[in-house]
C-alpha cells in the first residue's frame, strides 16, 4: 500500500508539472530530479514562509548566501575530508551498490538486497568506504589543477563566516545566521524519490550562543521547529514525531541531537535535525585558518568560543512530506477523485478561473477581466481547455483551494459560482466581491 501511495505521488508530481527526472530526455540521471512549473512555485512557497519567519520577523537572526564551492581547508577543519563517508557493498548479483546500514540483515555476514532480493554476503562482497564529497578543478587549465569542493551542507559557509557577520552587522549573542542554498553528496539513493539526492536544498541556521546557555536553547529549537512544520507548513501533527538520538549515534561533533520524523509512503524517516553541536566548528576553523573566531563576555571579562545549536531542515524533504501529507483520494459519484489539499497558502494558485462556454466571446471576455483582477492580487490561474468537471479535477490534484465559473447568467446577474476544493460545496456570489472572497478563504488558513 506505501509503495502503491510512493508511485501514485511520483505520477501526479511528473503529471501535473511539479516534479520531472533530471535530463529525462537523454534517459535521466539517477538521484537528479527538476522541479517544474508547479514544483518551483511550491518550492518558493516553502521557502518564503522559512525565511520570513525566521530572518525577517526576528531581529537575532540574519540571513547569508555563502558560495557553493568552497577552499579545500574548509573540509580539512570540517572533518568532511577524512571522515565523511559511507560504507557501501556490491550486490554480486545485480550489480548494484548499497549503504550497507540501510540494508536488511537476515544472518551474521548476510544481508537482503534491496533490488533483486538475494542474499548478500559482506564477508565476500566486503563492505568499502567512500568519500560522499564531489570535487571539482578551479583552475584555469586542467595540466596543473587546483581543487575546490561542492559543499556538502551549508553550515561550512556560515561558519566561516561569522566573524565577518558579528563585525559588518554589529551583532551580539545570542546570533542567529540563516541560509537556504544547495548542497551536494555523491551519496548511493535507492528509490526514495526526492527524500534523498546528490544535489539538493536546505534551510539552515546556526544559532550561536553562549556555552551555559545551549541546553536551554537547544531545547527551544526542538519545539519551535515541531511546532513550524504544524502550523506554518500545515503537516499533521500526527504525521509528524521526534527521535532523540542516542549516544552511540550522535555525530562526533554533536552533543545531542533531534530528529522531526515524518511519516513518508515508504515509513517514518527523518525530515530535520536539530544539534547542539557545541564549540567544535568554530574551535577548529580557528585552528585550521589560524583566525580567532572567539567572543568576549562583557560580564565575565573573559573570550570562549560560541556554543551552536543548528536547525537544519531540507528543502526537497519538506515538498515531499507536504505532498505526501496533501494527497488525498476520495470516492465522488463512482469516481476517484484526486486532491490535494495543502495549506492554502502553499498552492500554486489561491484560486482558477474558467468561462463555462468558451465559444461565448463576452463570456471569455468577463472571465478574464475577473481572472485579471485577481491575478493582481494573488497568484491565480485561467484555464478554458476542457469540460467544466475536468478542469475542476485537474485543479483539485494540484491543490488550488478554489474554483470559479463564469456562466451565461454571469453577463446579466453580475455574479459567479465559487467551488470550494475540500468540500466541493459551491456558492454565488457577486464578481466585485471574489477578490474578497478569496483574501478571506485564504487568510483563515494562512
Amino acid at each position: 500500500m506505501a509503495e502503491d501511495k510512493l508511485s501514485k505521488i511520483v505520477a501526479l508530481c511528473r503529471r501535473r508539472g511539479f516534479v520531472f527526472g533530471g535530463s529525462e530526455i537523454y534517459g535521466g540521471l539517477g538521484s537528479f530530479w527538476d522541479y517544474g512549473p508547479l514544483g518551483a512555485k511550491l518550492k518558493k512557497r516553502i521557502k518564503d514562509i522559512w525565511w520570513d519567519t525566521y530572518v525577517e520577523k526576528r531581529n537575532e537572526i540574519v540571513g547569508l548566501d555563502s558560495s557553493i564551492i568552497m577552499h579545500e581547508d574548509v573540509f580539512k577543519a570540517s572533518g568532511h575530508l577524512e571522515g565523511f563517508t559511507d560504507s557501501l557493498v556490491d550486490c554480486p548479483h545485480c550489480k548494484k551498490r548499497f549503504r550497507i546500514d540501510k540494508l536488511e540483515k537476515i544472518g551474521d555476514n548476510l544481508y537482503k538486497c534491496e533490488e533483486c532480493h538475494t542474499n548478500i554476503d559482506s564477508s565476500k562482497s566486503k563492505p568499502r568506504k567512500f568519500n560522499l564529497m564531489l570535487k571539482t578543478n578551479v583552475s584555469a587549465t586542467e595540466d596543473e589543477p587546483y581543487y575546490g569542493y561542492l559543499r556538502p551542507e551549508t553550515a561550512q559557509g556560515i561558519f566561516v563566516n561569522f566573524k565577518n557577520v558579528m563585525d559588518s552587522m554589529h551583532k551580539k549573542l545570542p546570533l542567529g545566521i540563516a541560509q537556504i542554498g544547495k548542497a551536494f553528496r555523491n551519496e548511493v539513493t535507492t528509490g526514495s524519490f526526492i527524500f534523498r539526492m546528490k544535489e539538493f536544498e536546505q534551510m539552515e541556521i546556526e544559532y550561536f550562543v553562549k556555552p551555559e546557555e545551549a541546553d536551554e536553547k537547544y531545547k527551544y529549537w526542538v519545539n519551535e521547529r515541531f511546532d513550524f512544520y504544524v502550523s506554518k507548513i500545515g503537516l499533521k501533527k500526527e504525521n509528524l514525531r521526534l527521535r532523540e538520538h542516542e549516544k552511540d549515534e550522535l555525530a562526533h561533533y554533536a552533543k545531542s541531537c533531534t530528529d522531526i520524523e515524518f511519516n513518508f509512503p515508504f515509513g517514518w524517516s527523518e525530515l530535520e535535525g536539530i544539534a547542539n553541536r557545541g564549540n567544535f566548528d568554530l574551535t577548529e576553523h580557528a585552528k585550521v585558518s589560524k583566525k580567532d573566531l572567539s567572543c568576549f563576555d562583557d560580564e565575565t571579562k573573559e573570550r570562549f568560543t560560541p556554543y551552536v545549536i543548528e536547525p537544519s531542515a531540507g528543502v526537497d524533504r519538506t515538498f515531499f512530506a507536504v505532498i505526501s501529507d496533501a494527497y488525498n483520494e476520495e470516492e465522488v459519484n463512482g469516481k476517484t477523485r484526486v486532491v490535494l489539499k495543502l495549506k492554502p497558502s502553499l498552492a500554486a494558485y489561491y484560486a482558477a478561473v474558467f468561462p463555462l462556454l468558451k465559444n461565448k466571446p463576452e463570456l471569455v471576455e468577463l472571465a478574464k477581466k475577473i481572472f485579471c483582477d485577481i491575478k493582481d492580487k494573488f497568484p491565480a490561474s485561467y484555464d478554458d481547455t476542457g469540460a467544466i468537471g475536468k478542469l475542476y479535477r485537474r485543479q483539485d490534484e494540484i491543490g488550488t483551494p478554489l474554483c470559479i465559473t463564469v456562466d451565461v447568467e454571469s453577463l446579466t446577474d453580475k455574479k459567479v459560482t465559487i467551488r470550494d476544493r475540500d468540500t466541493m460545496k459551491q456558492e454565488r456570489i457577486d464578481t466585485e466581491r471574489v477578490v474578497e472572497y478569496i483574501k478571506e478563504k485564504v487568510s483563515q488558513n494562512k
